[in-house]
């Protein structure tokens, strides 16, 4: 028999998993109809991403990238200036292009999930009940009137390979849509403020910091609940709870 690659699990819980096996990532979804907007949203994203190697049923296999992640939350990016702008660059000509067909959750049922978040981690005594209120009324701001591009919808740190200054690829783009330029930027910098800066600068433009800030407190308190009964660690010095704590 061939010996088996080693097997990394990069993302994992009751709904999806990302492995690296050997040459390959294979990403398994219990939802098929969202592998099948991922695959389409690679081939309509102006930006590098891996390879489709093989689709069957739930299982999507595509070409290992190269190099490695752009950093981890709770842990500082060793990741060069350079790379950091590289990747503001790259939401900048993501968030220029066409817009893809699909649309992101609507504000009304952003808030309305922000409103069972909240309540929840209050009612379970999770976090003090003035923080949840201080990070709710900043991310409440993010419900204005916007125009939406074209998002990745999970522009996380983990999803971003790089290879000295060269940006390899991105993974994962299941909840690529129409959406909030600013939920990609803050979703790459959360828990990374010190990376901002770079991130502003290879982006471009006028981009309002505050908002990012509101994002971050948004994801934040949308996550906080799943990730500690998926059996993560959302108290994690520098991960989600270090954040909403940073608000004052």
């Amino acid at each position: 028999m061939a010996a088996v690659a080693e097997i990394e699990v990069v993302v994992a819980h009751q709904e999806r998993a990302t492995l690296r096996v050997g040459e390959a990532f294979l990403k398994i979804d219990t939802d098929e109809g969202r592998l099948d907007r991922e695959v389409a949203a690679m081939e309509l994203a102006p930006v590098p991403t891996a390879e489709v190697l093989w689709r069957k049923g739930p299982v999507l296999a595509l070409g290992a990238l190269k190099g490695k992640e752009l950093g981890m939350l709770g842990e500082p990016s060793t990741a060069s200036r350079q790379a950091w702008e590289t990747v503001g660059a790259m939401a900048k000509r993501l968030h220029e292009a066409p817009l893809p067909p699909w649309k992101s959750r609507s504000a009304e049922e952003i808030a309305a999930e922000l409103d069972v978040e909240c309540h929840w981690l209050t009612a379970n005594e999770v976090l003090p009940a003035e923080l949840v209120n201080r990070n709710r009324a900043l991310a409440e701001t993010v419900f204005r009137e916007w125009t939406p591009v074209f998002v990745h919808g999970d522009f996380q740190i983990r999803h971003v390979f790089v290879d000295g200054d060269e940006i390899t690829g991105v993974l994962d783009w299941s909840e690529g849509a129409q959406g909030d330029a600013y939920a990609d930027l803050a979703t790459l910098t959360l828990g990374h403020e010190e990376r901002l800066p770079e991130v502003v600068a290879g982006y471009g433009g006028d981009v309002d910091r505050e908002l990012i800030r509101a994002w971050w407190s948004l994801r934040s308190l949308l996550a906080s609940r799943w990730l500690v009964q998926h059996g993560f660690d959302p108290s994690a010095p520098g991960c989600e709870f270090d954040v909403l704590k940073a608000v004052k």
